[in-house]
């Protein structure tokens, strides 16, 4: 039988509304410190002033003063339009969440008298899982009588991680966790950048070459 375990759980569904809890987001008139340090709206530096004296400059440009950065001595203030930089940190966090990979591990049950077919079958699966980028838990699960006969299953889980051989990484070698035998594989780290190698050159002279 073949299992799938989720590692890190259900994703959380969240509006883009809660993942910004703007209570926690001063802008204009919330602004309670005394001295701010303030970037207008074309990143130059504006200079330390009072917030009320910001927020003037902020409203004859017809936008919001922002608390970026409030636990900076001073704090941080960006003169932007309020609406506009709630949708570009939601977008940030979308594409963020986006792009975290959800690590998953599948669980491939053996039997300690396997037969050939159902072995070949199920390291098949194994395999699949690793190039899908999965990680397996191959396990054996002993009943009864079967507990007196480990070194079987042992033997068969060491047998799976030796064809398997460089097709994936062993983080954990077979090993007894109460009635259970189980090892755990990973897929190999991928080499980026790694160029391939250009064909040899045939040795011997032009001459040689030509006849």
């Amino acid at each position: 039988m073949l299992y799938c375990e989720n590692l890190c759980g259900p994703k959380p569904q969240h509006s883009p509304e809660e993942s910004i809890d703007k209570r926690f987001i001063r802008i204009n008139e919330r602004i309670r410190a005394r001295e701010i340090r303030v970037i207008d709206e074309t990143g130059a530096q504006l200079g330390i002033m009072q917030p009320f004296e910001a927020l003037k400059i902020a409203r004859e440009r017809g936008l919001d003063l922002v608390e970026i950065s409030p636990t900076a001595n001073p704090p941080v203030c960006r003169i932007q339009d309020y609406g506009k930089f709630l949708y570009e940190k939601e977008k940030q966090e979308r594409a963020a969440k986006k792009n975290q990979k959800v690590i998953t591990i599948k669980e491939v049950k053996f039997r300690i008298n396997v037969d050939e077919h159902d072995y070949e079958f199920k390291k098949n699966h194994v395999l699949r899982f690793l190039e899908q980028g999965d990680k397996v838990k191959a396990t054996i699960f002993f009943r009864g009588r079967e507990m007196t006969h480990t070194n079987l299953g042992r033997e068969v889980l060491e047998r799976l991680l030796k064809e398997v051989g460089d097709r994936a990484v062993v983080e954990f070698r077979p090993r007894m966790e109460g009635n259970t035998l189980h090892a755990i594989l990973a897929p190999p780290k991928k080499v980026e950048g790694k160029k391939q190698q250009a064909p040899p050159k045939p040795q011997g002279s032009p001459a040689a070459q030509q006849a």
